[in-house]
């Protein structure tokens, strides 16, 4: 099994440092402040300890509107990790700290926790209760987690009061460091879960993120696809959509890290006749420019026509490609692609354009219409 990484977070002052340094049995991660120490993410390990330490930046108190450095550096550690094709930087467990000496536990700063973590979503999450000198307090502080996480979106899997370091309480009593073992013995046993976890979030952060870059192309596509159709040229078919499909698709197929070979060249004439010459392209447009009741400009009418099915057009190609990258399908599964995006050209989206003609404007803009169509597709 590959040496998993652990994410530790915590308050300033919590005892995030001395806990790293009791687990790997050393002083590595000491340093001396009273209002913490790590400034950035730093990762530890030695030859004695199963796992890494991803020790990060203490959380602050901050203002109203002002931005949380911890928050948006452990975020950017996550995503750099993610998209860096290193097992070696996946978080494979988190562990939040907590102050023991503390008697509150606020509800907002779990959810700075779970803000900061947000792109790891079924990674384990255990909970270490610093400082635990006393008995009594222990049982209220575990209390006071289980309390601190009720509503939440995220289990915790364990609740850990733990001493770090020795604490002298009076000249002739001293609380030695306890919890330490039991701690490390409870991560090793979820980091076989964890590491399968975070692989499954990396690859959910992955397809989110191609997503996302996809729909931001298909809207650029669509804004063109509009401005073609709002053009003082006869809009009798979809031909003169071609240029855009043709960016649009291509643009979709190098998110989602199709290969540009012969094979897909074929696929994608397949995708542009559909979406454009086709007697399925051909026959919707008849549909679409025969809608009643309508009180708006032709040429208006054409550019949500051609806003309309550029977007339909992308949406079918980001299912298409995304199935591909997945592994679900192949370049050559033409057949199958040809129904799907015919299926995107079919009496639902008559509909959707007769409710985009309706909530309209008389004279509506390039950008009333983009934002209608967009609306549209969203819903």
């Amino acid at each position: 099994m590959k040496k998993g990484n652990v994410l530790f977070l915590g308050n300033s002052g919590v005892g995030k440092t001395t806990l790293i340094n009791s687990i790997l049995g050393t002083d590595a991660a000491t340093g001396i402040g009273v209002s913490g120490t790590t400034k950035e993410t730093k990762t530890y390990e030695n030859d004695e300890v199963p796992f890494r330490i991803i020790d990060t930046m203490g959380f602050e108190p901050v203002k109203f509107m002002q931005p949380n450095k911890a928050i948006d550096g452990v975020k950017k550690w996550s995503k750099e990790a993610a998209l860096d094709n290193n097992e070696d930087t996946n978080i494979d467990l988190i562990c939040l700290c907590v102050d023991g000496t503390s008697s509150k536990l606020f509800s907002k700063t779990i959810d700075d926790f779970l803000k900061s973590i947000s792109l790891w979503k079924t990674v384990p999450i255990i909970v270490v209760i610093t400082k635990s000198y006393s008995l009594p307090d222990r049982e209220e502080n575990v209390k006071m987690v289980e309390k601190a996480f009720e509503g939440k979106k995220r289990e915790v899997r364990g609740i850990y009061p733990v001493v770090a370091a020795s604490y002298v309480i009076r000249d002739d009593y001293a609380v030695e460091p306890q919890g330490i073992e039991e701690l490390v013995v409870a991560i090793n046993s979820l980091l076989p879960e964890g590491i399968k976890a975070a692989t499954s979030d990396i690859e959910k952060y992955k397809l989110d993120r191609k997503r996302f870059l996809a729909q931001s192309t298909v809207f650029g596509a669509t804004g063109i696809g509009v401005a073609v159709g709002l053009a003082p040229i006869p809009f009798a078919d979809a031909a003169l959509l071609v240029p855009t499909e043709t960016l649009e698709i291509n643009g979709i197929s190098r998110i989602y890290e199709v290969k540009n070979d012969d094979r897909y060249k074929t696929l994608l004439n397949q995708m542009i006749e559909v979406g454009t010459v086709s007697l399925v392209a051909k026959t919707i447009i008849s549909a679409l420019k025969a809608i009643p009741g309508v009180n708006i400009a032709a040429s208006i009418l054409n550019g949500v026509i051609a806003g309309v099915i550029v977007a339909a057009i992308g949406e079918g190609s980001i299912y298409v490609f995304e199935q591909i990258y997945l592994g679900n399908k192949t370049v050559e599964d033409i057949d199958w692609v040809t129904k799907v995006l015919e299926g995107k050209l079919s009496n639902e989206l008559v509909k959707k354009v007769s409710a985009i003609v309706d909530s309209l404007p008389e004279n509506a803009t390039k950008k009333d219409i983009l934002e209608a169509i967009s609306k549209l597709f969203k819903k």
